[in-house]
């Protein structure tokens, strides 16, 4: 098969199994580098890699997984002679069998900013020297896998596609509840990773082909009917005892038949499959053809965590914008961030669904600043951003670092605008706005306007972006100046719709400009261009009167089943008329009654518990500084700011926030901690530590990320951690231990090999005789081995960890 090849095939194409679970089954020594056998033992990888090749995969994928600067440090080989040499084993073994070789890409092992510290094009910079020398190396095509942050798949992405013209294979690893590590969802994968150029969609690693088959269906119907998807289950779950995989080749087999009916591109195994697994997959998909019905695209905006579904009235927050505001110019000037962000949240907490982003303000730096913004916002905030400038390099800087499916506004019927932004947003996956506004102005009728449009449409069309991504804007006039043509506003809007099939949108509120009580004409302009089929409204979510509409026209439309989001937001409020007379009624010792939970939102600690639950780092600063002029250190800490964790800690344990959210409220809680730190060393009081920790990841075990994310929540929790790092020695651990007289240690594993390392750093531990209590974790533990091993603890996440660092101090 030539790579040319690759989409055009008959039957669902066969990919390889575990290249880790060959390498272990031949002894691979507990440390030792994988990918460094490409070079110090090329016949044992050419021999895996043809064992698969005969089994009937026809995409094999090179021992390159972790042939990156970070994972090789310390490795007598360069990263290119590490590459080369897996891509030339591979070669080898598949030449016999028409096999395509694949340079196979994991993630980098370190966390990207603003959860981690890698910075996005360091990231980029790391994947473009991989993407290079697998190109060099004559790889056919590239196969990004077991990603679980969206943001570093699209550092990857973008590297491979700028780098080389080989074919790409994107594919995320999904827990048990539907989203990676991270909190990306599968439809936001689908949706972000088509968008960047990937070639196919995929799911792979740590379920098994049961408990992954939901997601997959999900991933098919997030893309086209005809863009290919596959999968790479593992054979199950982990045993218990850390001994294997729970389901035989013939079971997987049997579990990969449902399959079949999602018309897979390709599919194969991963963890604890082997070239036996592969073998019986040829029964499997005999005969089975790629390719799914089409079906209507929905248009989507997203981020990792957050998929907007822009079907029906969707409403832009329109507040993060200079025009006419002073005190918001200055911030941009000032690079005030922290006022930035308040605009963000406070639209999000009124109900914004996506949030309009313009910094273009006299003295101001659009395209240096339009990137630190996005970010900044991409920090504390889930919701998609609508990135708004006339300046192309401002976009494409913003573009550049947006994590998800963001929109863009805009480009208008200029055909100067077009060939400018349209390729922007096809390179990066975004939705487009298009003015209808040419050379000439705003044309007052509608079919001229509607004429424009259609113009946009086909030039977007034409470089490839897809008809659910066109939005156009027909544009508000001032009624106080155009009263006439307001309506052909209306009606270019239903002819759009109508005829050409794409979304709309307009910026509601310029109806009203210059005229009294504004709020009653732009919530009747809003109601008319809803029942037009208006698509999103730029608007300010913070007046009820527009909001009120937006939730009453989806009741009386049917697009609110049941009335549930309506509810929701209505059923516990009273008109205001009501509620002055309940007011004159109300004796004043009501308000002495109000609950300890009212009284605490609205005590003295209320602003900071919100800047950290929300990932305000200036304000939690700034908050904690106003209070430690009145409070002592500790009273802050225990009565603020682990009540704040505490809050955040148990979202995330109910799935309604997420990692980064987690972190990016540590990170807030930190710098309130560090203005703590400081009074304290003033008044020379000492530590304010509750405890005292050892953290590790164990012998042989590279993958830190983990154990990295841990030390942050425990420290924002107020403990003192020594992080001994990866790979560390038994020794390391029972010494650190005893000579720092140590109370609690965490030990994290990633891997089932190194699951033995932990069992003999814990039984070195309590040998040694030490007064110390364990926890562990990590991907492949289960509460069942965590006690068979000797643990004291399994902690399934992070959070779980500062409860068991809470549980264990607070008894001493």
């Amino acid at each position: 098969m030539q790579a040319s090849e690759l989409f055009k095939q008959s039957n669902t194409v066969l990919l390889d199994g575990g290249m880790g679970t060959m390498l272990q089954a031949s002894g691979l020594k507990l440390g030792a580098k994988p990918e460094e056998l490409n070079i110090t033992n090329p016949e044992l990888i050419e021999s895996i890699h043809a064992k698969y090749a005969a089994a009937g995969s026809r995409i094999v994928n090179a021992n390159t997984f972790g042939a990156s600067a970070h994972k090789l440090a310390g490795s007598a080989y360069s990263l290119e002679e590490i590459i080369a040499a897996g891509i030339a084993n591979c070669k080898r073994a598949c030449a016999p069998y028409g096999a395509l070789t694949a340079l196979d890409v994991g993630p980098l092992g370190e966390l990207l900013e603003p959860s981690g510290t890698l910075a996005f094009e360091d990231a980029v910079s790391e994947y473009a020297r991989i993407v290079r020398a697998g190109a060099a190396a004559g790889a056919d095509l590239i196969f990004f896998e077991t990603f679980t942050d969206l943001y570093e798949l699209k550092a990857a992405l973008l590297a491979a596609k700028e780098n080389s013209g080989l074919p790409i294979l994107a594919s995320m690893s999904f827990e048990a509840g539907g989203r990676t590590f991270t909190g990306c969802t599968v439809e936001s994968f689908g949706v972000t990773a088509r968008g960047l150029g990937a070639n196919a969609v995929g799911i792979n690693c740590s379920l098994g082909p049961k408990e992954i088959f939901p997601m997959a269906k999900r991933l098919a119907e997030a893309v086209p009917g005809d863009f290919p998807v596959f999968v790479k289950p593992n054979a199950g779950l982990p045993r218990a005892d850390g001994s294997g995989y729970d389901i035989t080749p013939q079971l997987f087999a049997m579990e990969m038949k449902p399959y079949r009916e999602l018309h897979l591109f390709a599919a194969g195994g991963c963890c604890g499959t082997t070239p036996e697994f592969i073998k019986l997959l040829n029964s499997t998909f005999a005969g089975c053809v790629p390719g799914r019905p089409a079906h209507k695209m929905p248009s989507v905006l997203c981020t990792p965590v957050d998929f907007v579904n822009v079907d029906g009235i969707t409403v832009v927050g329109e507040r993060i914008n200079p025009t006419g505001k002073k005190r918001f110019q200055q911030a941009l000037r000032e690079e005030d961030m922290n006022y930035v962000l308040e605009q963000a949240v406070s639209q999000v907490e009124a109900g914004a669904q996506v949030l309009d982003v313009n910094v273009g303000a006299p003295g101001v730096d659009e395209p240096a600043l339009m990137p630190k913004v996005v970010k900044a916002l991409q920090s504390v905030t889930s919701l998609p951003l609508q990135l708004d400038s006339s300046n192309v390099e401002a976009l494409e800087n913003g573009l550049r670092v947006y994590n998800g499916k963001p929109i863009v506004n805009s480009t208008n019927g200029e055909q100067e605008k077009l060939d400018a932004i349209l390729p922007l947003c096809k390179k990066y996956g975004a939705a487009i706005v298009g003015l209808a506004i040419d050379e000439r102005g705003i044309l007052p009728t509608a079919e001229d306007r509607a004429a424009i449009a259609r113009r946009i449409t086909e030039a977007a069309l034409a470089v490839g972006i897809p008809r659910e991504d066109i939005y156009i804007d027909c544009l508000t006039l001032t009624a106080s100046a155009q009263q006439k043509d307001v309506l052909a506003t209306v009606q270019a809007l239903e002819a759009c719709k109508k005829e050409l099939g794409v979304r709309t949108i307009l910026g509601v509120s310029n109806i009203s400009f210059g005229l009294p009580c504004r709020s009653y004409l732009n919530t009747t302009f809003l109601t008319m261009a809803m029942y037009a089929g208006l698509d999103l409204a730029i608007m300010n979510p913070s007046s009820e009167e527009m909001m009120a509409a937006v939730y009453a026209y989806n009741v009386l439309t049917n697009r609110d089943p049941q009335s549930t989001k309506y509810i929701e937001r209505y059923a516990d409020r009273v008109p205001a008329s009501v509620a002055l007379r309940q007011a004159a009624q109300t004796v004043p010792a009501a308000s002495a009654s109000a609950s300890g939970e009212s009284a605490e939102l609205t005590g003295p600690y209320a602003p900071l518990m919100k800047a950290v639950e929300k990932g305000l780092k200036g304000d939690a600063a700034a908050q904690t500084k106003a209070l430690l002029a009145e409070k002592q250190p500790l009273e802050v800490v225990d009565e603020a700011l682990i009540p704040a964790l505490d809050i955040v800690g148990a979202k995330y344990e109910k799935g309604t926030l997420f990692l980064p959210q987690l972190l990016q409220a540590a990170s807030a809680a930190q710098s309130a901690f560090e203005e703590i730190k400081n009074v304290i060393a003033q008044k020379g009081e000492g530590s304010a530590s509750k405890g005292r920790i050892v953290l590790a990841t164990v012998k042989g075990d590279v993958h830190d990320i983990g154990k990295n994310i841990v030390k942050v929540i425990l420290e924002n929790y107020g403990f003192e951690v020594i992080d001994l790092g990866r790979d560390v020695p038994v020794e390391t651990v029972v010494n650190t231990v005893r000579e720092k007289n140590v109370h609690l240690v965490g030990l994290s594993a990633l891997m089932t090999t190194t699951l033995k390392s932990m069992e003999e750093t814990i039984a070195a531990l309590h040998e040694a005789g030490l007064d110390c209590k364990i926890m562990v974790g990590g991907a492949v533990l289960t509460p069942e081995y965590a006690e068979k091993i000797g643990a004291d603890w399994y902690a399934k996440d992070a959070k779980r960890s500062a409860d068991i660092a809470k549980e264990f101090f607070g008894a001493q």
